[in-house]
Parts: structure tokens; C-alpha cells; sequence
């Protein structure tokens, strides 16, 4: 079973949480580089260290390498006014929020040390919120061509709960998902979410009827993590 560290980085600017993404990504790509050099050696591998990071942001706005700017639908002087910061970042996908009550996860995966399967990746981060979400009493689902988890994804009624967006370079990953647990969902009316108008976001929150501790959700998660992927937190 893998040992995976486990991070809780509180709330912290986003900024700040990518750059120490940006650092874990590197250090572990360092060491497979290095580890190529060593095959053809005698010299013992070395290990790479895969790490789990949770988090909230301050309210932003990051649009992903295939996301088309204009689906940010206020300017330079509406973000200041809303305390809100924007982004260009190196991630899959368009664009999305993040905010206060949304729980983040980064993982900072070697997949070599796992599955060598993105789509498998991608899956098994749905899976773990899904299985989160029915603890609550709510059912979640994918819809065909649309990463991320929704509930009435089979209908007109489809609203998405959480996005996914990702970033892998030899099997290792960044970035992650984006979970709305208390979120302020009247910010995603400044954008047109991951490029997507014919349908809404929603959060455990809007969907319960009150508020659910974040911690209680990270928890769940953990366990759910924990157990697709074969893996122990530490």
C-alpha cells in the first residue's frame, strides 16, 4: 500500500497554494529524471514521495490552458470590487471559482506509483466525491464529455457539485478537484462555469438546506481517497 503525506494548508491565497504545488510537482520529477540516469547503473533507485493537499482560497477566478477568457464576465475593476483575484493557470479544463466553504484537493501524485491511467485518475476523484456526497443522502453522476461530478446529470435539471481540472507530466500530477461544500455560489454568476451555460452549480449546503462542518467533509474524503487508491495518509 502506498504512503502518501497528507497536507492541510488551511485557507491560503491561491497564489501561495500553487506555487507549493508548483514545488512538490518538481521535486518528484527531479527524482524520476534523476532515476532514468540510475537504470542503467548499478545504484539503487530512488523513491518519489506522493502528496495529498487540502485547502481553501480566498474568493478567485482561475481559467485553465483550454479556457477561453471571455467566460469571465466582469472586468479588471469588478473583480477588485468583489474581492476577488484572477488567474491564468496550467491546468486542463476552462473556467472556475474558488472560495471560501469549497474544499480543494491537490494531488501531487507519481502515478507510476499507482495506475499509469489519467481517465482512471480522473475517475476514481469523481468516485471520491460521489461517495462522499451519498453520506449525505445525495446522488451523483457524470454526464458524457463533461468532467466533474453533478446530481440530475441524466436531466435538465443537471447542476454540477464539483470540477475537476488536472495537470500531468510524466504520470505526475497537479491540481485536482474543486468540491462546493459552503460556497458562495452567487460568485459563478460572474463566469460562465468550465465553459458550460446550460447549466448550474449547487453545493451540499443549497442542496441540505444548512451548513455542513468543512472538516467533516475533508474526513470523508480521506477515507474515500484513502480507499480508491489504495493508499495510506500519513
Amino acid at each position: 500500500m502506498q504512503k502518501v503525506k497528507f497536507i492541510d494548508l488551511g485557507i491560503i491565497d491561491y497564489k501561495k497554494a500553487w506555487s507549493f504545488q508548483e514545488k512538490l510537482f518538481q521535486e518528484i520529477i527531479d527524482v524520476k529524471r534523476a532515476n532514468r540516469k540510475l537504470n542503467s547503473s548499478s545504484a539503487p533507485i530512488n523513491k518519489t514521495e506522493s502528496k495529498l493537499i487540502f485547502c481553501e482560497h480566498p474568493h478567485v477566478f482561475t481559467l485553465g490552458k483550454s479556457g477561453q477568457q471571455k467566460h469571465l464576465l466582469i472586468n479588471e475593476e469588478q473583480l477588485n470590487l468583489k474581492g476577488a483575484k484572477f488567474y491564468k493557470i496550467n491546468r486542463g479544463g476552462d473556467i472556475t471559482y474558488h472560495g471560501p466553504g469549497q474544499l480543494v484537493g491537490y494531488p501531487i501524485f507519481d502515478l507510476d506509483n499507482f495506475f499509469t491511467d489519467i481517465h482512471k485518475y480522473l475517475r476514481y476523484l469523481e468516485e471520491s466525491v460521489i461517495l462522499t456526497i451519498k453520506e449525505y443522502g445525495l446522488y451523483g453522476g457524470r454526464i458524457k464529455g463533461s468532467t466533474g461530478v453533478w446530481l440530475d446529470w441524466d436531466n435538465p435539471r443537471a447542476r454540477k457539485i464539483c470540477a475537476l481540472g488536472v495537470r500531468s507530466s510524466r504520470w505526475v500530477t497537479m491540481h485536482g478537484f474543486a468540491f462546493n461544500v459552503n460556497t458562495d455560489l452567487d460568485y459563478f454568476s460572474n463566469i460562465i462555469p468550465c465553459g458550460i451555460s446550460d447549466k448550474t452549480v449547487t453545493s451540499i449546503e443549497k442542496e441540505l438546506g444548512g451548513r455542513i462542518p468543512i472538516q467533516e467533509v475533508q474526513k470523508k474524503m480521506k477515507h474515500h481517497l484513502s480507499n480508491l487508491f489504495e493508499m495510506e495518509l500519513i
